[in-house]
């Protein structure tokens, strides 16, 4: 047994895998630009470990952009490691930190496997393996335990107190798991992270997102007794029903102790387009870090909004928005392209 720690506990620090010429983005500087910013984010408050294929090249990116844009970045501050890559999404081909019983420290590497089949992912699936062996992590920390079953960061959230949130959307799809049932993954994944409870999402969509409902994106932990979910209010958008639907099963939703959650709804990014492609943008894909929420903002007024609301479920931190328009076009956004490791994992 063991314990999926809250995103909220103290971390040693946050993972990028950064992007290149070569990987699936649309307007590649505008992306390493975002990158940049978000880079620039983490080292206020923690360290950061750059994965790169080439690390001289990462190395240019960010002094190139960083001056343009103003910035300080003291390159020396992140640790870089160089391996092979196929894409750039750390949240599903990262590993997963767990602690155990008497206060071990385990990193699970579930298979990837592209979200389904969909995309080449044979290199990125190495990944954790990869920069394990050239010493990223501390030394205590137990191997890297390799895990037969397909599993992607996003798809799940920790209360750190035994409960899981997911979707059933995307943990029970065709080219994941599909011999296992629901009842079995739910086994497996109580016994990987010491759970008590899995709270199993059976609505909610957003479109242009290509993960099957990952439910970072849809509903997030705040605390124990808090979730932030997105929530539509205009009837005649296609995300109305789902979202409608998702929000009426939180609101049935108990805590451990029998109390109903504190939900703060966040509000649906004005549309945004690629061509004539809807992109998947949500402020449910924030990230929590030691001292601040880094929020990904759409470039309207709705930022605002979807900021208050955080801040009222994070008191303690500052939230802070970055654009993150760019990233939408790889149908992902913020938290889907960071890892976060608690204290005591990172070298």
């Amino acid at each position: 047994m063991g314990r999926l720690p809250a995103e909220w506990e103290r971390q040693s620090g946050v993972q990028l895998t950064w992007p290149h010429c070569e990987t699936e983005w649309y307007e590649l500087e505008k992306v390493l630009e975002c990158y940049v910013e978000i880079a620039h984010a983490i080292l206020r408050f923690e360290p950061l470990m750059i994965v790169t294929r080439d690390i001289e090249e990462c190395k240019g990116d960010i002094a190139r952009i960083a001056e343009r844009k103003g910035m300080e970045i003291d390159t020396d501050k992140i640790r870089f490691y160089e391996c092979p890559l196929n894409d750039t999404w750390a949240r599903d081909h990262g590993g997963i930190s767990v602690y155990g019983d008497n206060g071990e420290k385990y990193l699970y590497d579930f298979v990837f496997n592209g979200w389904g089949q969909k995309f080449a992912s044979d290199l990125d699936n190495q990944i954790t393996k990869n920069i394990f062996s050239q010493g990223a992590f501390q030394d205590d920390v137990m191997g890297v335990d390799m895990r037969p079953y397909v599993l992607e960061g996003g798809s799940i959230d920790s209360d750190g107190c035994g409960t899981m949130l997911t979707t059933s959307e995307c943990l029970c799809s065709v080219n994941r798991n599909e011999y296992l049932s629901q009842e079995e993954i739910e086994a497996e994944l109580c016994g990987a992270f010491g759970l008590e409870r899995i709270l199993w999402l059976d609505h909610g969509t957003i479109i242009g997102d290509d993960t099957d409902s990952h439910v970072d994106i849809l509903a997030r932990f705040c605390s124990p007794d808090t979730i932030a979910y997105m929530q539509c209010t205009d009837p005649d958008d296609s995300h109305y029903e789902p979202l409608a639907a998702m929000e009426k099963q939180l609101q049935t939703f108990r805590t451990l102790d029998g109390r109903q959650y504190n939900l703060i709804p966040l509000p649906l990014p004005e549309p945004l387009y690629l061509d004539d492609y809807r992109l998947p943008a949500s402020y449910a894909n924030f990230l929590i870090i030691n001292g601040a929420v880094l929020l990904p903002g759409s470039g309207s007024e709705l930022d605002k909004v979807a900021a208050k609301r955080l801040q009222e479920a994070f008191p303690d931190r500052e939230v802070i928005v970055i654009d993150c328009r760019a990233l939408l076009s790889g149908h992902g956004s913020l938290h889907c392209i960071t890892m976060q490791f608690p204290e005591g994992y990172l070298r």
